[in-house]
């Protein structure tokens, strides 16, 4: 069912600035609301962390049309090992996927027919992956180690950082941006993987982890932190651009209060919009970080654009979209049947999330109605689906790897 909500211009910046990512760690453990412990201590790091809810009822109409939408054509499919804690997205590179797992596994597909043209093992563990620049594919373990290969499958190099790398390092301009668990941005050579900056972000008492990295763009890394901060690093030295409040701590307790940005922020020549959890979104000029709109979300997936809306996974599998100039809201789709949807990522006319229980969904962009959806094999979808030139790729914890077209 969807809800329809019915309700400047500014100069781009080729310089840089910083949107929000996030790293949840905090000095006190507490119950996981999902599966286990989300909020826990500095020192042990932790899960997946979702605020557990009530059952969502859906009635009879709404179960028939989730039954009977028209399904998604398969294109093709593979597998991979299994993956019960990283976090790994599918990379998509001239024409390739690039496919990581937690068993330090690296498998590179033909995007068209599915065949594996090269795999590589490591004897260490993947804890997140994969990204791919052209030239470099990128990986990074438990251990804190950035592992970079060429388009080969041949090792370049190897740097380590401080601790436990929770998303896919991402490059730009030279440089390969790294983010881990002690909250820490590491700015690495892309020729040898030496390290040219460190910025520590400050971390309050009691935090959420989250497996958000960073977005890289003019010439900026933008991140989110817990306490709802939003900052832009200047890519070549890591110096602070700009910083600014996505959102602030409300309530009494420690955990009512948690507010952290956990999820990359999104870019375009003219905006920055970031979304925290348990508080607002809110989009900012980009070469000074000048507040345009924010309003009430909650979100701990993300977000995405187009030139006309920002569309949001909220709690509760809620997917909205907002005008992107007002702020206003358009509409929301609130019946798919899960409470945990990925990033929603657009792809022309449609909106698509996958969810926990391995289901990939097409919605129409302007008003948020299911136009498709497909099964995988059941199990968690976690990393948002990685655009194709004609559809998308998904990655299940069960190690599934399925193509999916949009044309039909």
């Amino acid at each position: 069912m969807v809800q329809k909500i019915h309700s400047a211009k500014f100069w781009s910046s080729s310089s840089f600035f910083v949107i929000l990512t996030f790293l949840l760690i905090g000095c006190s453990s507490i119950p996981n609301p999902l599966d286990s412990p989300m909020v826990e201590s500095m020192s042990t790091g932790l899960s997946d962390f979702f605020v557990a809810d009530e059952e969502i009822v859906y009635d009879k109409e709404e179960l028939d049309t989730l039954k009977t939408a028209e399904e998604i054509p398969l294109k093709w499919k593979a597998t991979v090992k299994e993956s019960s804690i990283g976090y790994f997205q599918i990379a998509y590179d001239s024409g390739a996927l690039y496919v990581a797992d937690e068993t330090g596994g690296v498998t590179k597909f033909d995007a068209v027919t599915g065949e594996q043209l090269w795999q590589l093992k490591t004897d260490g563990k993947f804890s997140a992956g994969v990204s791919v620049d052209g030239q470099l594919v990128l990986v990074g373990t438990f251990k804190g180690e950035v592992l970079a290969y060429n388009d080969a499958g041949q090792m370049v190099w190897q740097s380590s950082v401080t601790s436990e790398i929770l998303s896919p390092p991402q490059v730009y301009n030279n440089i390969v941006a790294v983010r881990t668990l002690d909250g820490r941005i590491f700015g690495l050579d892309v020729v040898d993987g030496t390290r040219k900056w460190v910025y520590q972000g400050a971390t309050p008492s009691l935090t959420v982890r989250s497996t958000a990295g960073v977005t890289l763009a003019h010439g900026a890394v933008f991140a989110g932190f817990p306490g709802g901060k939003l900052i832009a690093l200047n890519s070549f030295n890591g110096n602070v651009g700009w910083e600014v409040a996505v959102s602030f701590p409300r309530g009494v307790t420690e955990l009512e209060r948690i507010t952290d940005i956990t999820s990359a922020p999104v870019v375009s020549n003219q905006f920055v919009c970031a979304v925290a959890y348990q508080g607002r979104l809110g989009c900012f000029v980009l070469n000074d970080g000048t507040q345009i709109w924010s309003r009430e979300s909650s979100s701990s997936a993300g977000l995405s654009m187009d030139k006309d809306y920002v569309y949001v996974t909220e709690e509760k599998g809620v997917v909205a979209a907002y005008d992107l100039v007002s702020g206003a809201g358009m509409w929301k789709q609130s019946r798919l049947g899960s409470k945990r949807l990925t990033r929603p990522m657009i792809q022309g006319q449609y909106v698509i999330v996958g969810d926990d229980q391995g289901f990939v969904n097409l919605l129409r962009n302007y008003d948020g109605t299911l136009v498709a959806r497909s099964a995988t094999d059941g199990s968690r979808i976690q990393a948002p689906p990685t655009l194709l030139y004609d559809g998308f790729a998904v990655q299940t914890a069960k190690g599934g790897v399925f193509v999916f077209s949009t044309n039909f």
